[in-house]
């Protein structure tokens, strides 16, 4: 009725816009519209428009503009749109269209189509290759987040007018076409979140008009080619989240475009020193190569990148000290530098940034006094834990400096001495490993360049050789265990170094995915409560996943062997709280929410030192689909707890009919606690000395709140950690309370 009406007014006009008027009808039945044949201006965007588009609107010779984005428009786009010989413009946006592209045909009629906008919607199946019969002035080209599938035609840049390209959020395959260089006035590539592979075009270079260069969140691989330097317009470089393994190496020239504002090249596995020279990006205001396995000094030239305000290199692999120059950096706001090597001592001026709100140095070698005021007066001890040198600040748990003089005699004695001790040292350290890489010669061949123990990613990927070297060509004897979509085997590289390799059953397409959803997680999930990934090695017919080797079995081996006796309270309370920090990290600390999905005693390992460090399931993923998924992997930790205090499976006989170990939990909560508890956990003398009983009811409260039916009732993973901690605090303080007490 209301389109009726409108068209007997209007009918004469050339233009309508009715946009933002909050219109709630449905469209399919403004068969009126297609008799406005004047109209030229069609803007209906931002209503409550529902149904499909009316084919009527092809009778619209005259329209030049069509707008209808932001509605809840569905069914598929009609043919007829094709008839609009005047078309310039075609906007459907935000809706709920649905059906393939094959509208692309018909609209190929439209010569003057210079937009065409078709991001958000539901639209499926590939984008076809007759894409490229589509306007010769085409100059934008938008269908971003849809449910498409299959690789770029190439004909698509046949369109030698297009400066916007919008193809991201949906499932691209295949390489980018070397055609892509040919579009010359190309200014916007968006093509992030998708399953592109191969190399970036070598020839990309010849964008010279493309300031915004998006290929983040997909699989490209091989390096970034030299001929990158040759975008002399380009402001925003997101390439984080790919898979450049081959020829990882960061090129020079990329750090030589002195337009560039946002580089973001974080969570790749980009090797070998940085490029001394960076001082070019003079515009630069935000630069983020975090989580790659870049090693050597941080250059001192990033001390000319004045316009700075946030700056992220943290874990990597970079030594030395923090660089003197960085006191030129009079914008910088935020500084992460954490998971490094770096050393020395934390440099005072940092105090004198005035804008720098957030800093951290955490998880490296530094040492001595740790600065007071400025960013340092309200810092936590997360943004510096790690760094066992540094002393001062009382309030975090650091003990205080003492600086001692050297008495005269003891300095002379040290200068003459030190550097013979220190050469004799060395040449005994050479010895040895020179003995050391002998008899691993003998035992396999072994390549020139040794990879460092410490750090297996410094030479880049592992080759299938060494793997079948180090496995006795993945002997059975070496074999750990056997799961869905593949095999672990212990293996010892050249280096000498005993490790764990995940090798994955490469006919299963669901293991190869979960392959690459497993390196990116991992590589970019680093925690010492985590296993970390030490290295891969991937090719067509191998792929595997290289680990630190945990030596001491996992948690469901410790609680339930007959030996499990020294798994007394503390050291329970211990592990509980070590996975807590853990899956806190991933939920709550982690740039992205990381989900495990599969928590449980078997996938929590100790190293040589009893450490528990919670291993990714195969199918672990991470996207940020809110409370309800973290409060999934909570409930399993409640259950874990459970297990871990009671010394009983969730699935042990007893629990039969609808009584479950929480059930069997809830009951004895919190006065017959005893009933309940494992008998070997109340053994030792820690245990007692604690009275272990004064602090079960809060530790099993925990687990009862995280494994409620009700979802909002279960804690935050953070909150879980609190709590524990604070049981661990009483029952340290109670434990030394009592000592003292005896000893008076």
């Amino acid at each position: 009725m209301l389109f009726s009406v409108l068209m007997r007014k209007y009918s004469s006009k050339f233009q309508l816009g009715l946009y933002c008027s909050r219109l709630l009808a449905s469209l399919s039945k403004a068969k009126e519209l297609g008799l406005m044949r004047e109209l030229s201006y069609l803007h209906l965007g931002d209503n409550l428009l529902t149904g499909p588009i009316p084919p009527s609107l092809g009778n619209l010779s005259k329209l030049s503009f069509l707008e209808l984005t932001n509605n809840s428009l569905s069914g598929s786009v009609p043919g007829t749109l094709g008839n609009n010989a005047a078309l310039n413009s075609l906007r459907l946006t935000f809706n709920n269209l649905n059906g393939n592209l094959e509208f692309l045909t018909p609209l190929s009629n439209c010569v003057q189509l210079q937009v065409l906008h078709l991001d958000s919607n539901s639209f499926t199946g590939r984008l076809p290759d007759h894409v490229g019969n589509l306007s010769a002035q085409l100059l934008q080209f938008t269908v971003s987040y849809n449910k498409l599938t299959g690789g770029l035609p190439s004909s698509l840049f046949n369109l030698s007018s297009l400066d916007m390209i919008y193809l991201s959020n949906y499932k691209l395959t295949g390489a980018i076409p070397e055609s892509i260089t040919g579009l010359q006035n190309l200014a916007q590539l968006h093509v992030s979140y998708n399953d592109i592979s191969g190399p970036i075009p070598t020839q990309i270079g010849k964008l010279r008009n493309l300031p915004m260069l998006y290929l983040d969140g997909n699989k490209l691989a091989g390096s970034i080619p030299d001929s990158i330097g040759n975008l002399s317009m380009l402001e925003y470089v997101f390439l984080p989240m790919n898979q450049f393994i081959n020829i990882p190496h960061i090129p020079a020239s990329l750090f030589q475009l002195d337009k560039v504002i946002y580089v973001d090249l974080s969570n790749n596995f980009f090797s070998g020193p940085l490029s001394s020279d960076v001082s070019a990006l003079k515009q630069v205001y935000i630069f983020d190569l975090s989580f790659n396995f870049l090693f050597g000094s941080i250059p001192e030239s990033f001390g000319k990148l004045s316009m700075l305000t946030s700056l992220n290199l943290s874990h990597n692999s970079f030594e030395d000290s923090i660089p003197v120059s960085f006191s030129e950096l009079s914008s910088l706001q935020w500084l992460d530098l954490s998971s490094n090597n770096l050393s020395g001592t934390i440099p005072m001026f940092l105090a004198n940034f005035t804008p720098l709100k957030t800093l951290n140095l955490s998880f490296n070698n530094l040492e001595g006094k740790i600065p007071e005021g400025g960013v340092f007066s309200n810092i936590s001890l997360q943004s510096l834990i790690g760094n066992v040198g540094l002393c001062s600040l009382p309030r975090l748990g650091f003990f205080p400096c003492h600086e001692k003089r050297p008495h005269s005699n003891t300095t002379h004695f040290l200068r003459f001495m030190l550097p013979a001790v220190t050469i004799a040292f060395g040449c005994v350290i050479l010895f040895i490993f020179q003995s050391i890489r002998k008899k691993l010669k003998s035992k396999r061949k072994v390549e020139d360049n040794v990879i460092d123990p410490g750090n297996v990613m410094w030479n880049g990927p592992l080759s299938y050789h060494e793997l079948v070297l180090a496995t006795d060509n993945f002997s059975n004897n070496n074999l750990l265990g056997t799961g869905s979509f593949g095999k672990v085997y212990k293996g010892q590289l050249s280096t000498g170094l005993v490790v764990a390799i995940k090798v994955l059953d490469v006919q299963q397409e669901l293991a190869t995915r979960t392959f690459d959803a497993e390196c990116c997680t991992l590589r970019m999930a680093r925690h010492r409560n985590l296993i970390k990934i030490l290295n891969v090695c991937s090719n067509l017919e191998f792929r595997a996943l290289v680990f630190p080797y945990m030596p001491n079995g996992s948690l469901e081996m410790l609680i339930h062997s007959e030996g499990r006796e020294h798994l007394v309270f503390l050291k329970r309370l211990d592990i509980l709280l070590d996975v807590s920090m853990a899956m806190g990290y991933l939920h709550h600390e982690h740039h992205e929410v990381v989900l495990h999905r599969d928590l449980k005693p078997s996938n929590v390992l100790f190293d040589a030192d009893m450490v528990a460090h919670c291993k990714h399931a195969w199918n672990t993923w991470y996207g940020t689909y809110g409370k309800a998924s973290r409060k999934s992997d909570v409930f399993s930790y409640g259950i874990m707890l459970l297990e871990v205090l009671t010394g009983k499976r969730p699935t042990d006989p007893m629990f039969v009919g609808d009584l479950s170990i929480r059930k069997w939990v809830r009951q004895a909560f919190p006065t017959e606690l005893d009933s309940v508890v494992d008998d070997q956990l109340l053994l030792g003398a820690s245990s007692s000395a604690c009275h272990v009983n004064n602090f079960l009811s809060p530790i099993f409260e925990v687990g009862l709140l995280c494994s409620s039916d009700s979802p909002d009732r279960r804690m935050l993973m953070k909150d879980v950690t609190v709590a524990l901690k604070k049981v661990r605090k009483d029952c340290t303080e109670s434990t030394s309370a009592t000592a003292q007490s005896a000893v008076l």
